[in-house]
């Protein structure tokens, strides 16, 4: 059976038809763009990566944690580092923020507490971490934004480079600015400067007598060091099937701040001091009863 469609009827759904068209198309480019990228043109970090076997949780893996890191910082910072560390030998925890589970930032985030994946595509290479927020590397050829809101991981951009001549990328040379903080190179509090002016460049690639090694060289210009300070992290890739996990910091945290003094909850849930002779915290906008 046929049946007679209005000339208002046909207007009145036009909308939707040329709605649904380019829906369909916006959809069509999409595919094709992904289906554009060519990952032989880029090198394998596929899987998952740890730091190096047997490396602490320090910045200049080469060396141990504390003093032996031997970092260029200028006599004020220098202080303020020993301040730190000489809190922790005391129970305290010093600059070391991430208690308090704020984002590690950049650099520390090049560490590598918790293993990493890279995701690489023409625009951006997408750094996910088991234990962080993700980081976004935009290789698009975008200039550094003026007017970016400030972060602890900042704005990175990225340029692909064939070193070899070889017709494929093999290293990832990567800018890091527009900072906010505070921020700590390691869990020593060993700290940047409280201008944020950072700049941290990377240059990332796979160690050619081993492809399950990735090299990230890292600079950081920073106005609390005498000069650039440069380290070689050494990543490793993780044999098998890749797999991540939940770790939220702010789970079973048992650190609290209370201005500036650091205390913590004990088991039965009541607050104890970290340090000896530590006094309590100010209690002056609750009311105090008299015994």
């Amino acid at each position: 059976m046929l049946h007679r469609i209005s000339v208002g009827t046909i207007r009145a759904f036009t909308p939707v038809f040329v709605g649904l068209w380019a829906l369909t198309g916006a959809l069509m480019l999409s595919i094709a763009a992904a289906a554009a990228h060519d990952a032989s043109k880029y090198p394998d970090w596929s899987g998952q990566w740890r730091r190096a076997s047997g490396t602490g949780i320090v910045w200049d893996e080469t060396k141990p944690r504390g003093p032996a890191q031997q970092p260029p910082l200028t006599p004020e910072y220098q202080a303020i580092w020993e301040a730190s560390m000489a809190d922790q030998a005391a129970g305290g925890q010093g600059g070391d923020t991430r208690v308090t589970c704020v984002s590690n930032g950049m650099p520390r985030m090049a560490i590598i507490v918790r293993p990493l994946a890279f995701f690489i595509q023409d625009d951006m290479t997408l750094v996910v971490y088991d234990n962080n927020i993700p980081r976004w590397i935009y290789t698009d050829g975008r200039e550094m934004p003026k007017d970016a809101e400030p972060s602890y991981a900042g704005y990175s951009i990225g340029k692909w480079l064939d070193t070899d001549g070889g017709g494929r990328f093999d290293t990832l040379e990567v800018e890091t600015r527009n900072f906010k903080g505070p921020r700590v190179y390691d869990d020593s509090g060993l700290p940047l400067h409280h201008d944020n002016e950072s700049v941290i460049k990377e240059r990332l690639s796979l160690d050619k007598s081993n492809r399950n090694v990735l090299l990230n060289e890292i600079t950081t210009y920073d106005h609390a060091l005498t000069r650039p300070w440069t380290v070689t992290k050494h990543y490793q890739r993780v044999p098998g099937k890749v797999e991540f996990h939940e770790d939220l910091c702010s789970e079973n945290n048992m650190h609290v701040y209370i201005g500036k003094e650091g205390y913590l909850v004990s088991g039965d849930g009541y607050l104890m001091p970290t340090k000896k002779d530590q006094s309590p915290p100010d209690l002056r906008y609750f009311k105090q009863t008299r015994k």
